[in-house]
Parts: structure tokens; sequence; C-alpha cells
């Protein structure tokens, strides 16, 4: 019986012990902390967004670095195939909005568990609280040779409370396989502005967010946002890290927000108009409660450049006009993304051009497999990572198995 060394015990390493211990191969796991899973127990704020039930060409278009290098491992094992893996596993799961699959408890123990007790049953040996710092480590403690096949599922550097150490990029570059530079993603951004914390707390449902350099659209999208004592956060400002993250640590980026991005300018005019006249005693600034959270008002009056104490019938059409693009284009300025601490992701990783896309086998390494958050692969948030982690762990394991099927003169047909 072939023998599979899996170093990592989070979502990839755990699918990739499943998925070869159920073909009949003999599994020894490794994993550092004192349980498995411990990213995994965290992710969806508890209640562990597994996949995407979405087609292999949609999750495509969700990822955001080197899609095309997945093509291969996201149609050998789908979101569908996922789905009824951990259905299989005896997990009762539901889809939400988005096409968010979950576990039907909400708990993302039930996911761990599910995983852990068909381990156990295909006599999977988990070895807990087991740093291995180097190749002739793991090498000797594994009781390993060149010929035994090794998969490195150690993660990234997101969330190290949960002992994300970036281990696998050093077993990568000690093998000799490159690792580009790394970033936190999927992580809220901070601001320069000294408004933007007079907002703290106020989020924001449908709005547009768009992030630029120069000319160029580095990232615009239609979503929810929220404010914070540091910058932003919430879906878009997550997703926009993904996209923005390289040109930020750079410099910093100028943002705007359409925060009525159901109206175009004419009708946002019309809109000012009305209102207006509706409060045409009024001040300025105790005009605007119907259009305008009340937090978001003070903020927003100092920033029209409108003497607050105008009453609405003074104020100039050209003003009005003025106050519509304000409106239409809320303005802060980028500065940094938040830390590996804050982090859902890392992006960046092993250079994907070193890795066999169909096998996930080091192209210079013969029997060393990487899979999971350690390469050079990010997507959105829903569910879109942790696909990444059961695709790549099951190419893996397919290809040890069609490795091991040519070495003893197996054909598909026998």
């Amino acid at each position: 019986m072939t023998r599979v060394v899996i170093l990592g015990g989070g979502a990839a390493g755990m699918a990739a012990a499943v998925f070869a211990s159920e073909a009949g191969l003999s599994v020894d796991l490794y994993e550092q902390n004192e349980k498995l899973g411990k990213k995994l127990f965290i992710t969806g704020k508890g209640r562990c967004n597994f996949t995407n039930v979405c087609t292999p060409e949609e999750f495509l278009e969700n990822t955001v670095s080197n899609r095309k290098f997945l093509y291969s491992a996201i149609n050998g094992f789908t979101p569908s195939d996922t789905m009824n893996f951990f259905r299989g596993l005896g997990l009762a799961v539901k889809e939400e909005r988005g096409r968010r699959a979950f576990p039907e408890s909400d708990h993302s123990s039930d996911v761990i568990r599910a995983l852990e007790r068909r381990m156990k049953k295909n006599g999977v040996k988990v070895h807990l609280n087991t740093k291995l710092s180097g190749w002739e480590e793991l090498k000797s403690k594994a009781d390993i040779d060149d010929n035994t096949p090794v998969i490195l599922a150690c993660g990234g550097l997101s969330y190290p409370s949960t002992g994300a150490t970036g281990s696998g990029y050093a077993f990568a570059r000690e093998l000799g396989l490159g690792v580009t530079d790394m970033r936190p993603a999927l992580v809220p951004l901070e601001t320069a502005e000294a408004y933007i914390p007079k907002l703290q707390g106020l989020s924001l449902k449908n709005c547009t967010l768009t992030v630029k350099k120069g000319k160029k659209t580095l990232y615009t999208a239609f979503g929810e946002m929220l404010f914070t004592h540091f910058g932003i956060s919430g879906p878009l400002a997550l997703s926009a890290s993904s996209y923005i993250g390289r040109e930020l640590e750079k410099e910093p980026l100028p943002a705007e927000v359409d925060l009525k991005p159901a109206l175009t300018g004419e009708m946002l005019d019309a809109r000012l108009v009305r209102e207006f006249e509706m409060n045409i005693n009024r001040r300025f600034k105790n005009s605007l409660s119907a259009l305008f959270p009340a937090k978001l008002v003070p903020v927003i009056v100092e920033l029209s450049g409108i003497d607050p104490e105008k009453n609405v019938n003074a104020v100039s059409r050209k003003e009005r006009e003025s106050f519509g693009s304000l409106i239409k284009a809320f303005p802060f300025t980028l500065t940094a993304l938040r830390p590996y601490t804050e982090a859902v992701i890392t992006q960046g990783g092993i250079k994907v051009k070193e890795i066999n896309p169909k096998t996930f086998e080091a192209k210079n390494r013969p029997n060393v497999y990487f899979i999971g958050e350690e390469l050079d692969v990010d997507a959105l948030t829903g569910g879109y990572n942790l696909q990444i982690a059961w695709s790549t762990a099951y190419a893996a394991v397919q290809g040890i198995l069609e490795k091991e099927k040519k070495q003893h003169g197996i054909s598909d047909s026998d």
C-alpha cells in the first residue's frame, strides 16, 4: 500500500487525507497545533462558508490571481462535487444568498468533525503538536525518502493566532521553488481623512466603491461597505483589497463612494430640488434627514462647503449641483492594508509556473505536492477560497494515484 505524508491539518490537508485514504492509500498527517482545523473553525464568522454553488466558469470569474492555473483543478472537483462530498461525509448542508454554502447547523465545527470522522474511519494517522521546521526534519520524523509522496498544505500567513507561520513558503524555497511577494488580502483598508472615523459603525447597504490610480480604475463594484475607526471594511472593502493591494503598497490611492448609485446625476438633482422644496424654510444642515443616515449628515455637510446655517431657499443652483457631485463621489484616500491578523487570506505565494496545474506536483521535485493557500492563487469572498483548498487537494491525490498506476503498469481499462 502506497504511503502518503501530508503536512498541515487545515482545510486542504484534511481534505487530502480523506481523498487519499478513501482511495486506499496509507496516510500520515502532521499538524503543528494541538488540534486540526483551527483556521477553518473561525471562517465565515464561525459558520464556515465552505464553497459557492456556482459553475466552474463562474468560479474562475471570481478568482483574482492566476485563474487559468486553476482551470483543471476546478473542473476536476467542482463546487457541486464539494457539496456531494460533504453530504457523503454525513454533513447536512444549505445554500444561502449569493449561493454561499454552509453547514445546516451554522457550526464550522461540524465541517471539521465530518472530516475527522472519515479520517478516523479510514485509519489516517494524525500526529498533532508536531512542528517540522525543514525538509530534513520532515524526512527524519516522518520516515520518508524521495519516492514517498508528500503533500504540503501549510496554509498562508493570515490569522497567525491559528498557527499560520508561512512554513510552506520556507519548504518551497528550501526545495528550490520561487515564492512571490505576499500581502494580506480580503482585508479592511485604512484611510487618511479625519472625517472617516466620525462615521465609525455606519454601514452602507447599497453603494458603489471605486478606486483609481491616475486615470485607471483599479476596482469598482456595487454592494455593502462599513466605516470603521481606521477606515473601511465590509464586503466591498475586502474585495477591493485583493485587487488594489499591490498598488496600495506603493502609494496611497484615491477612492470614492457613490452614495446614490441608482440615480443618474440628473435624477439626483431632481431629487435634491424636491427635498429642498419640502424643507424650504429649514437650514441646510437640517434638510437632509430623508437622504442620508444621521451619522453621515454632519460629515457630508462639512465636505459640501455650503454654510450649514444657510436656509435651503438660499442654496444656489451651482451649490446644489456641486453637492450632487459630492453625493455621487464621496471622497477619501486609501493608505494601507490592515495586517494579517485581520486578513481572510494571503495573496501571493509559491509561483504557479513551477507547479503542475493538473497534479500540483512541483515540476523540479517529483513526489512533492503543494496545495491550498500557500500557492499564489486567491479569490473573492463567498466560499471560493475554501473551494480552492478542496479542488487542489483532490487534484494532488489524483496525481499521486495516476503515478501509482503507471508505476504498477495499470491502465484505466484494467
